[in-house]
C-alpha cells in the first residue's frame, strides 16, 4: 500500500511498482485514510510519505503501529535520508527509501527479502 498525498505520485508509484511484481492493494492520501486503508486492506508493506500535506508520515506511522498493524512500514520522500534520520530511527518504521530510487528491488531489500 502506498500512502502519499500527490495523485500522480500515487499513480506513478502503483505503475512502476506492478510493472515489477509488487501488487498494490491501495493507496491512501491522508494518515485517517492510511489507517482505515490498512485495517480494511491488510497490506504486507505500507509505504508512507514523510510529507503528507500538512501531516506528517511520521504520525501516520506511529498511529498505524499503536494500532497494532503487523505492515511493514517504509517512509518515502523526495528529501534526503540525513534530512530526517532522527526522526526515522525514533520513528517505528522499517526503513527510508528516497522516492528516486523506489523500485521492488530497493523494497526487497530493506525487508531483507532479496
Amino acid at each position: 500500500m502506498i500512502v502519499d498525498d500527490d495523485e500522480a505520485f500515487l499513480d506513478a508509484a502503483r505503475a512502476l511498482l506492478e510493472q515489477h511484481g509488487v501488487r498494490v492493494v491501495g493507496t491512501a492520501g491522508s494518515s485517517a485514510e492510511a489507517v482505515e486503508r490498512v485495517q480494511a486492506l491488510r497490506p504486507d508493506v505500507v509505504l508512507i510519505d514523510i510529507r503528507l500535506g500538512e501531516e506528517s508520515g511520521f504520525q501516520a506511522a506511529r498511529q498505524l503501529a499503536d494500532n497494532g498493524q503487523p505492515a511493514a512500514l517504509i517512509m518515502i520522500s523526495t528529501h534526503a535520508r540525513a534530512d530526517y534520520a532522527d526522526l526515522i530511527a525514533d520513528s517505528p518504521a522499517t526503513g527510508f527509501l528516497p522516492k528516486t530510487e523506489l523500485s521492488a528491488a530497493s523494497i526487497h531489500r530493506i525487508l531483507g527479502t532479496d
